[in-house]
């Protein structure tokens, strides 16, 4: 275990992709299996300060839980994470070209209305590593 990390970055409005994606039934069913909760229908998008970009890195040689993909999708590795003190899991879609300074946030609440969030607002992601 390499203890914790903390990535620090602003709240960013997204294409809105993540919300489709954990429309589809076999995403839900895992992350319900691997997280222990059903994800509210979006992610909340946070672009990473440059520190935090590089340390990013560091998620490689962490235990990730798998979403496997069904047919014509890419898998997703997610990190079980916290964000003022909610719980949420970090998911990162292993996509080619998928920015490096992006993290996309799944959770229980619908994050952005239970922290009052808006565009902008900056915020710490906390993972257990």
């Amino acid at each position: 275990m390499l203890g914790t990390l903390t990535f620090r970055g602003k709240v960013t409005s997204g294409e809105g992709n993540g919300r489709k994606f954990l429309q589809l039934p076999w995403v839900i069913r895992q992350l319900e299996e691997k997280l222990g909760y059903t994800p509210y229908f979006g992610t909340l998008n946070i672009t990473l300060t440059a520190e935090s970009g590089r340390q990013r890195k560091l998620l490689a040689k962490a235990g990730a839980l798998q979403i496997c993909p069904a047919e014509g999708y890419c898998v997703g590795l997610v990190f079980p994470a916290s964000i003022s003190g909610l719980e949420c899991a970090i998911v990162l879609p292993q996509v080619e070209g998928y920015s490096e300074s992006l993290l996309e946030l799944v959770a229980p609440v619908y994050l952005r209305e239970a922290l009052n969030l808006k565009d902008g607002d900056a915020v710490s992601v906390t993972v257990k590593v």
